[in-house]
């Protein structure tokens, strides 16, 4: 089955969960609901931001990305990695790896200020603003309202889980300072004889000195290039059709791959969850919550800007007891016995043992050949 045919991911509007009126407590449930149906069917879904922000607001960010990107290289250059922590900065074109392979992409990251900064240790040097004019300011602006975002979001999927409110204030505990992570990322024009693929296939992997995908929640916005962003859907017994020619990269995964495309005030959204470790929500929901393959095949030039909605650095993630009741009802699993819980972590010290292959001598590594 091709992807052309299969139908889009959810669409949830994020309205329902921006008060507290008691009018719209059925919409709340309802999208609540929907939430936990995604996060168990996909992984990915569709966030309607269009009560929460304005459309014009994304669409500058990308006019600065565009203005920066633009500048000559040695002007970006200024910003690189390797100026801080070899995690906060400018990537340039090709500098990352996925499963290997330079990404034909080029990218600025930043994360959540640290007290004390010492760009001598992972994750704890200094943002590196560029210069264009505005660019720091509004940028800042669209972090604030992702946090934001991102506690709006957990409190709906702890309602959707069935939480109590005791349990819901325990998780929202773990991400009231989230460790975020926003990257800034440009496509050029692809050389001739490239196989198409911009980021090969991933869940969470390191991309030079940063991650792609981490572990909690991520909200992209991306300008409106159609069949750029690609999910894979484990289907058993399906058969995957690709008339783009386009590589193999589920392995032996049965499923097919469907187009996200960008849909106009949405930002789309997933959970990260890894092939070779475990993640923030597959602990919280001990496996309940699942994310899948995603990619990104070259249309062109365009731009994409991802928040990362992340625990709190010195967060215990541990199963959450309402994810568990939910899990045994959800999946007869109180009939069999069950399954052993997974195993807590400290989120910082989870984050630390992934970017620390990228402060080896031999520089940095691809995680999937090193996890």
């Amino acid at each position: 089955m091709s992807a052309s045919k299969i139908a889009q991911l959810p669409i949830i509007d994020v309205a329902p969960f921006l008060n507290d009126n008691p009018e719209d407590a059925e919409k709340r449930t309802a999208a609540s609901a929907a939430l936990h149906r995604a996060c168990v069917e996909y992984g990915f879904f569709y966030l309607n931001l269009d009560a929460y922000v304005e459309r014009s607001e994304p669409e500058e960010l990308a006019r600065l990305a565009k203005e920066f990107f633009g500048l000559p290289q040695e002007e970006k250059d200024k910003s690189a990695l390797k100026n801080q922590d070899h995690a906060r900065g400018y990537a340039r074109l090709n500098e990352n790896v996925t499963n290997g392979k330079a990404d034909a992409h080029e990218g600025i990251d930043f994360y959540r200020p640290v007290e004390n900064p010492d760009k001598s240790k992972p994750l704890w040097g200094e943002n590196q603003w560029p210069t264009v004019p505005g660019f720091k300011e509004k940028y800042e602006a669209w972090v604030k309202k992702m946090k934001v975002l991102g506690t709006i979001l957990m409190r709906g999927m702890a309602a959707g889980l069935g939480l109590t409110e005791s349990e819901t204030q325990d998780l929202l505990n773990q991400v009231d300072e989230s460790f975020w992570v926003m990257r800034v990322i440009g496509y050029p024009p692809l050389p001739s004889g490239h196989d198409g693929i911009s980021c090969g296939a991933h869940n969470l992997n390191t991309k030079g000195g940063h991650i792609e995908t981490y572990g909690c929640l991520t909200f992209l916005w991306a300008d409106p290039t159609k069949s750029a962003l690609q999910v894979f859907l484990r289907q058993p017994g399906a058969q995957e059709t690709d008339s783009l020619g386009l590589p193999r990269e589920q392995g032996e995964e049965e499923g097919i791959w469907i187009n996200a495309d960008p849909i106009p005030g949405c930002v789309v959204c997933n959970i990260g969850e890894t092939r070779r470790s475990i993640t923030v929500w597959e602990i919280w929901t001990n496996g309940l919550y699942k994310s899948t393959l995603h990619r990104v095949v070259h249309r062109g030039s365009n731009y994409r800007i991802p928040f990362f909605f992340e625990p709190n650095f010195d967060a215990l993630v541990r199963p959450l007891p309402g994810a568990l009741r939910k899990k045994a009802l959800d999946t007869a699993e109180k009939s069999k016995g069950g399954e052993p819980e997974r195993k807590s972590v400290v989120y910082g010290d989870f984050l630390l043992a992934k970017v620390g292959n990228n402060f080896a001598e031999d520089g940095p590594r691809d995680w999937y050949s090193e996890s």
